[in-house]
């Protein structure tokens, strides 16, 4: 008798977005009027800029031939792909990084939630609080993370992420007992906060100090504007034996719809086995990816190299620069209505406390306004009492949106 995986049953009743999706869908329907404007996922409105349509339709057009027809790819990713990775984003920012350690792939989120295929069902693991729900429910799905009791997990470790700490949590939290994966995102999604070097360092340090590995989530990175906030794990000295990190062309270059991303594996980076030996994390992830993994497309990574031409840089600073203006603008209203709200400033996200229950604030939100949010209960228990707001959609959207927020809100009572 085929048997259910009951790992699955201690999953809540649906993804965080499929629930939001929901309700919208219900209240269109109610509502067949109403002028829905969405700033809930942070799924990108605007269309791929030129030069990447260029390269896009190069890369078709050589499929068409049988001279330049190209079938299966290296599940790793094309050599010149991955060595304009390597320059641009790590060797000209002053990190080392060889081409090979660089493995393309078709979303950070499919990543993200692949890599604890890795490790063992019994290794402690800490999460953020708020946290990304995707580096929770793919440990739900393995069965390490036990039952869901009051708002969370009982086997995983929760970091939180509050005002008081910057929502950046610090490996002071943890208790005597040292855990063995970490999860970090930095700029924070979802509450846009970022971590400073010495931050990062702390974490660098205990990783070190008990043999742990850092899961580093740099989706966001191409919003960063500070210079003094480290764009990647491997500026931090001591990274590359303790980090993977895991970028994104969905955010950067408006990939979301087209799917390619990337993970970086330092090969000095070894885990344990129970004989004591030790194994190459950069080994066993290819071994991973050639048996489960086809690679990303052709076209697809011809289109993500043109990011990396003087035309292409220029054209994804001038993308984030938009959806940052948005951001700015959304922060600016929720501050002077009398909300606190951090990010939108290195980070395409807003983190409002609203002072109410987050379900409730997103319902009446959406009742009154048509505006869609994300509230953040669904993120982690530190998450109440707060939506994130996505800067994700064209101007005259969100400055409509801000319209009625203002119209119907009015200024923050507490």
């Amino acid at each position: 008798m085929i048997r259910i995986n009951e790992n699955y049953q201690k999953l809540q009743s649906s993804y965080l977005f499929s629930t939001i999706s929901k309700k919208v869908q219900d209240f269109q329907k109610s509502h067949p009027e109403a002028s829905i404007i969405r700033l809930g996922i942070g799924d990108v409105t605007r269309a791929l800029s030129p030069t990447v349509i260029r390269a896009f339709h190069e890369g078709v057009d050589e499929l068409s031939q049988d001279a330049t027809f190209r079938g299966y790819g290296p599940e790793q990713g094309y050599a010149f792909l991955r060595e304009k990775i390597a320059q641009v984003d790590f060797i000209d920012q002053g990190c080392s990084l060889d081409p090979e350690e660089v493995f393309v792939s078709d979303g950070a989120k499919c990543d993200t939630g692949n890599f604890q295929e890795l490790f063992a069902p019994d290794i402690r693991i800490a999460v953020p609080d708020p946290v990304y729900p995707v580096y929770v429910d793919t440990n739900v799905m393995a069965g390490r993370t036990g039952s869901f009791v009051k708002g969370r997990y009982e086997g995983l470790i929760y970091l939180e992420s509050t005002k008081e700490n910057r929502y950046v949590p610090s490996p002071e939290q943890l208790d005597s007992t040292p855990v063995d994966l970490i999860y970090l995102c930095f700029p924070n999604n979802p509450t846009g906060a970022t971590a400073t070097k010495e931050e990062l360092a702390a974490w660098v340090k205990y990783a070190q100090k008990h043999q742990a590995l850092i899961l580093f989530d740099s989706a966001y990175v191409q919003f960063i504007r500070d210079p003094a906030i480290p764009r990647s794990i491997f500026e931090i000295p001591g990274a590359r034996d303790v980090a993977v990190e895991f970028r994104s062309f969905s955010k950067t270059a408006g990939f979301t719809g087209t799917r390619a991303a990337y993970t970086v594996i330092p090969k000095e980076c070894v885990i344990s086995g129970e004989n004591g030996k030790t194994y190459s994390l950069h080994s066993l992830w290819n071994r991973r990816q050639t048996t489960k993994f086809n690679g990303v497309s052709y076209p697809v990574q011809k289109a993500a190299a043109a990011v990396y031409s003087p035309d292409g840089q220029k054209e994804i600073r001038e993308l984030s620069d938009y959806y940052l203006e948005n951001a700015r603008l959304i922060r600016l209203t929720m501050t002077d209505l009398g909300y606190s709200s951090t990010g939108g400033d290195n980070s395409p996200y807003i983190w409002v406390e609203t002072g109410k229950d987050s379900w409730e604030f997103f319902d009446s939100l959406l009742e009154k306004t048509g505006i869609v949010t994300t509230p953040g209960a669904g993120f982690g228990t530190c998450g109440e009492g707060y939506i994130r707001i996505s800067a994700f959609n064209h101007r005259d959207k969100v400055e409509e949106a801000l319209v009625r927020i203002r119209n119907n809100l009015g200024p923050n009572k507490k």
